[in-house]
C-alpha cells in the first residue's frame, strides 16, 4: 500500500476563481475535477462555501497578509540571530582568525 503525499493547499483566490468559472458555465464540475485533479466532493464543498459567501476576496487577502507577516517574522528572527553571531566578531576582530 503506497502512502499518500502531503495534502495540497489551494489559495483562496484559486477557489474563488474556480467557483466563479463553474457558476458562469465556463467549465463544468467534472471537467474542473479532471483538469486540476480535484475531488468532485471537494469542488462541491467549495461551491457550497462560495454560495454561502464564506469564500470571499477579503478572506483571500487576509490569508495572503497573514502569510506575509509570518515570513517577515521569520526573517526578522533570522536577522536577529545573525546579528548576535556577528557582534562578538566586530568587538574582537583578532579572535576571528
Amino acid at each position: 500500500m503506497s502512502s499518500r503525499g502531503p495534502y495540497r493547499r489551494h489559495a483562496p483566490e484559486f477557489k474563488i476563481q474556480l467557483c466563479q468559472d463553474i457558476r458562469s458555465g465556463a467549465i463544468g464540475r467534472r471537467d474542473a475535477a479532471k483538469k486540476y485533479t480535484l475531488s468532485t466532493n471537494l469542488i462541491q464543498l467549495w461551491l457550497t462555501q462560495y454560495d454561502r459567501g464564506e469564500l470571499s476576496t477579503e478572506e483571500a487577502e487576509a490569508s495572503v497578509i497573514a502569510e506575509y507577516e509570518a515570513k517577515i517574522a521569520a526573517l526578522e528572527r533570522k536577522v536577529g540571530q545573525l546579528t548576535m553571531e556577528l557582534d562578538p566578531v566586530k568587538k574582537h576582530p583578532a579572535c576571528a582568525s
